[in-house]
């Protein structure tokens, strides 16, 4: 029986790609760089926003101190807007309203830079909807690595036998695995069926309810 959930954010729990792709369409706009089409930053995010901002960046524009600037550029002009067309999928307040009402402890571990997770999640799903938050930090491995999920485990007395992870792409079923935990992939988030069932997805929902299903079968 599963006690404990781990959601993954962008993809997971809201549908934050536009604001994300028109926050790097309006770096790369600034320095005259190319753009991408939303679907293509759908292949960009998952390891963090350094990474990120890497993979917009053209290749002559990689250098440290250039990648620090472009960085700062675009954490400023994402934290400003970041809410403009994010939203929370389809069915995700009721799958949380119900884990809560069956005592299921939640809590969200995600590559975005810890600053940027507490207040846009407190936003749409109010504030103490959540055990605990956990962003990218500082000096510790971002996801697949299991340290940072170790961490929040920790903080959260979490059973490593009841615990359960869930997410949008290869790194979030590759994380939870690493970690030890069964991994459950969304059909609903930035990545496709064959990236999750490649990734060695432990089982796979297409929608919020069917996560429900999964708290006996693990």
């Amino acid at each position: 029986m599963i006690h404990t959930i781990l959601f993954d954010l962008d993809g997971t729990l809201l549908n934050t790609i536009d604001d994300l792709a028109d926050a790097a369409n309006w770096v790369c706009a600034q320095h005259g760089w190319p753009t991408f089409s939303v679907e293509a930053y759908k292949h960009m995010v998952g390891n963090g926003i350094p990474k990120l901002v890497e993979r917009f960046s053209p290749a002559g524009q990689r250098s440290p101190e250039q990648l620090a600037r472009t960085l700062a550029e675009f954490t400023a002009r994402y934290d400003a807007p970041k809410e403009d067309k994010t939203a929370p999928y389809p069915g995700i307040p009721a799958l949380l309203e119900e884990l809560a009402r069956r005592g299921v402890q939640t809590a969200v571990f995600s590559n975005k830079a810890d600053a940027l997770c507490g207040g846009i999640l407190d936003h749409y799903f109010g504030p103490g909807r959540f055990s605990a938050v956990r962003g990218s930090l500082p000096g510790v491995p971002t996801k697949p690595d299991p340290a940072g999920l170790y961490a929040l485990m920790e903080k959260l007395s979490a059973d490593p036998a009841s615990t359960l992870f869930v997410g949008d792409s290869d790194v979030d079923i590759l994380t939870g695995h690493n970690a030890g935990l069964p991994a459950v992939g969304v059909l609903w988030g930035f990545r496709d069926k064959a990236e999750l069932t490649a990734a060695g997805a432990d089982a796979l929902i297409s929608e919020p309810a069917g996560l429900l299903e999964m708290l006996e079968r693990f």
